[in-house]
């Protein structure tokens, strides 16, 4: 069997080693699997790139593939949440979120819009606080610094998380990204994850299609309960079935 190339987001590399690991394990079939920013990924593609299988965060970039008929059908294989990461200092962790985030005094970053689904998500939020609370939202999406995710940004050295990154390097004292990264933010006593609960609450949907029957033993690798199981102990919510 013939070697499978994988693009996926780079919000799926730390649940994806140990899921390629098993994979490859069970199937013998070699997995190269390159993470960046699924929007950036998606223009690879488009401009003649041919991985064998796209797993993105959201599912807007697969369909387009699918759409454009260089993919086969989208298929929802993940779920995640936005959350917000803080400074850990009680000004920050200890008033309710909302005030936190429409406070002007901390710097706000996100990923960057269009290029990596994540800063679409921080969109939506910044969208749902203007509903609630006119004016904040569009005051929020002013003072976002897409900090990281676009095709100029500066890279996050390899084995550093981008909230701890930005946080710990003093260029945000806020970071809007993923619920599925907690456990790991964990580990640094420096920072506090926050949850977004309702109305605030984004969810995304991760959708993943194929351009090649070559991966489609690892489509379904994913899609199955050993998959599931591995994507769920790395933070990620299950597919709705």
């Amino acid at each position: 069997m013939s070697d499978i190339l994988l693009f996926a987001a780079g919000s799926l590399r730390l649940a994806f080693a140990p899921l390629l690991s098993a994979f490859q394990r069970r199937a013998r079939q070699k997995v190269t699997a390159e993470f960046g920013p699924a929007g950036l990924l998606r223009q690879r593609i488009e401009n003649g790139e041919r991985p064998q299988l796209f797993a993105s965060a959201n599912v807007a970039h697969p369909q387009r593939l699918a759409d454009l008929g260089i993919a086969g059908a989208v298929q929802i294989f993940a779920r995640n949440r936005l959350c917000v990461t803080v400074r850990n200092v009680p000004a920050l962790t200890e008033r309710p979120l909302p005030q936190v985030l429409f406070d002007p005094h901390w710097r706000l970053a996100t990923s960057t819009p269009e290029a990596d689904p994540s800063g679409d998500y921080a969109l939506q939020l910044f969208e749902r606080c203007e509903q609630y609370w006119s004016g904040q939202g569009e005051a929020l999406r002013r003072r976002a610094l897409p900090l990281v995710g676009g095709r100029d940004s500066a890279p996050v050295p390899a084995g550093r998380l981008a909230a701890e990154y930005l946080i710990a390097g003093g260029q945000a004292d806020i970071f809007l990204g993923y619920a599925s990264y907690a456990p790991a933010l964990a580990a640094y006593p420096t920072l506090a994850v926050r949850p977004l609960a309702p109305p605030l609450d984004i969810e995304a949907d991760y959708g993943l299609c194929l351009l090649d029957d070559g991966a489609q033993r690892l489509a379904a690798f994913i899609l199955s309960e050993q998959g599931q199981e591995i994507l769920s102990r790395h933070g990620f919510m299950r597919r709705a079935e």
